[in-house]
């Protein structure tokens, strides 16, 4: 079966525990936010900007009306000096002039459309309304058969100051409160990812020394419920490390005085294949007890990988192996050396025992540093590839120590590997032969 699709909307939702807490606390305050504001557009807005507009339109009226009353010279400034004191209008009627432009339709805008009718209904002439006459001021244009009476006001004669401010409050309120919001749910979320850091460290065996239960109750209870899983993971390794290496001291004090038995017997190919024996049997005794060992009482080290993986592979070059190694770029982890050298030394023995040349590079690759180990060898069917990494499983079916080992290599490079927060993984080498993928996180 195929991986299941996403959602166009969940993949545009936040992924992690801080971006949809806040997404769950903010959306019904912003829901909130847009249905006020959609009420004050609809009923305050609406009226404010109407009575405004009717307001304006009537003192208009009032002026064109006084004009056709008492056409002289003496009321015309009189009427000029009342309307600047009382209506805050400047008029000036500019005679033998013709409209440039009238306004027939209603302009775009709340403030525009309700202006043109209430001017349409109060004035009955031909008129024109520049809104944005500058930023402050507007000016009304009506036509005379005389000419043209121009009417500037200011601009706050249609605009309620009320309006911004409640825009100021919406903004001012919603930026604090989602900033205590942001707040308040970082510190939550800290102790969680506190947690998942000390679960990887303590999984990749860096020691976790300062860290204490915080945060909210269940918070708390997961990390109590980790400490103590830590604890019985750590005292399960403990007891098992003592258990074989008491089995070990037990099987090798038999084991010599079986060799000092044989070492005593004259030679002869019954003796011979006895002592051969004895050696696969303390070979073998010491695998176990690296498997069961592990990275056990080894703690993490700031460690070059590239040294490390320079010095194993001198090592197999100085036992004959035919290796080919190019480092990409190296890097300082936090790892248990021994534990890698373990891990790297087994996949390239095993490489060794069946392959004739060796490649090995590495480098970063993303987010995990990389090791591939490319042979020329048969390979591995795969179907095969996992069961290789079973303890005590072997392809080679002779149980020959000499040429199949003890079938715990690739267990115990794995092992290492994931204790590591890493893996290993098996592929088909480009030459035909089997290429082994060293994966290694690096920690943040």
């Amino acid at each position: 079966m195929g991986s299941e699709q996403k959602s166009p909307i969940k993949s545009l939702m936040p992924t992690g525990l801080l971006g949809r807490s806040l997404l769950i606390l903010m959306t019904p305050m912003l829901l909130l936010q847009i249905v006020t504001v959609l009420i004050f557009f609809e009923r305050h807005w609406d009226t404010v900007a109407r009575q405004l507009s009717r307001g304006l339109a009537g003192d208009v009226a009032y002026v064109i009306d006084y004009l056709n009353e008492y056409p002289d010279e003496d009321h015309y400034r009189s009427l000029q000096h009342s309307a600047r004191a009382h209506m805050q209008l400047d008029i000036v009627f500019e005679p033998n002039e013709i409209l440039g432009e009238q306004t027939l339709d209603p302009p775009l805008g709340l403030v525009s459309e309700e202006l043109f009718v209430a001017l349409s209904e109060r004035v009955q002439r031909p008129f024109y309304f520049n809104l944005d006459l500058d930023n402050r001021r507007l000016e009304i244009r009506v036509q005379f058969k005389e000419g043209v009476l121009s009417i500037v006001a200011p601009r706050k004669r249609l605009y309620s100051s009320t309006t911004y401010i409640f825009f100021m409050w919406i903004a001012g309120s919603a930026l604090i409160l989602y900033g205590v919001a942001v707040i308040f749910m970082r510190n939550q979320v800290r102790p969680i990812r506190r947690l998942a850091k000390a679960a990887d460290q303590f999984g990749r065996g860096v020691e976790v020394g300062d860290f204490k239960p915080e945060g909210a109750a269940e918070v708390r209870m997961a990390a109590t419920s980790f400490m103590s899983m830590r604890d019985r993971i750590a005292r399960h390794l403990s007891q098992r490390t003592a258990l074989l290496a008491g089995v070990s001291h037990d099987l090798r004090t038999p084991l010599t005085r079986m060799k000092l038995e044989l070492a005593m017997q004259q030679s002869s190919p019954g003796v011979d294949a006895l002592k051969q024996d004895v050696i696969d049997m303390e070979r073998m005794v010491d695998a176990y007890l690296a498997f069961a060992r592990g990275e056990e009482g080894e703690k993490a080290e700031t460690t070059d990988i590239g040294k490390l993986l320079t010095d194993q592979v001198g090592e197999a070059l100085r036992d004959g192996q035919q290796i080919d190694l190019h480092i990409e770029d190296s890097l300082e982890m936090d790892v248990r050396p021994q534990s890698l050298r373990r891990c790297i030394s087994n996949i390239m023995s095993n490489a060794g025992r069946y392959a004739n040349n060796l490649s090995v590079r590495a480098g970063r690759r993303g987010q995990d540093y990389e090791i591939v180990f490319d042979d020329d060898g048969p390979g591995i069917p795969v179907d095969k590839r996992e069961e290789v990494f079973k303890p005590f499983y072997r392809l080679e079916e002779s149980r020959n120590q000499a040429t199949g080992g003890v079938g715990l290599g690739m267990t115990i490079a794995r092992d290492s590997a994931r204790g590591h927060g890493g893996d290993v993984i098996l592929e088909d080498a480009p030459g035909g032969g089997l290429r082994v993928r060293l994966i290694l996180p690096i920690g943040n």
